[in-house]
């Protein structure tokens, strides 16, 4: 396979991470300012949810780092190895990390979405625990996929 077959794979988990790393560096301090010049009573709640989001940034930048791991794997035509599986092992463990830190979180969103009376909130609070969530089921598929394959491959070429 020649290299940079990937390329647009790769650019895609760029602009993948671009949003989540200007949400990091300018939309949540930005909330945070405004949150303190407009004292509300639900701010200490609001803090905890942006604790959160920061904390699941970890994880996140972590996948989209061995997501590209991947993709250079593939370019080197090495996809179906020990390495390609543990990569997505890894995206697996922290899409789970991400869920289970928003449903740590749950209780916040819930709290907010029932003082301000705003239902919404507790939907966008699920859908950051599912989303990550249904990610690490489709890593674990393709987990699962990969290692048959690689212990199919070695079966066939011990047969020859």
């Amino acid at each position: 396979m020649k290299k940079g077959t990937t390329l647009f794979l790769k650019l895609a988990v760029i602009i993948i991470a671009l949003p989540i790393l200007a949400l990091c560096v300018l939309g949540l301090p930005t909330i945070v300012r405004s949150s303190i010049a407009h004292p509300w009573e639900l701010n200490r709640y609001l803090y905890g949810i942006i604790g959160g989001m920061y904390v699941t940034a970890i994880p996140f930048f972590y996948a989209l780092y061995q997501a590209m791991k991947l993709l250079g794997y593939i370019d080197k035509s090495n996809a179906f190895s020990f390495d390609s599986v543990q990569a997505l092992n890894r995206i697996k463990w922290s899409g789970l990390t991400i869920s289970a830190i928003y449903i740590v979180l749950m209780p916040l969103f819930y709290i907010i979405g029932e003082l301000d009376d705003a239902p919404g909130v507790i939907l966008i609070g699920m859908a950051f625990t599912f989303a990550p969530a249904v990610i690490s089921v489709f890593a674990a598929v393709l987990q699962r996929l990969l290692k048959e394959a690689i212990e199919f491959k070695a079966e066939n070429e011990l047969t020859v």
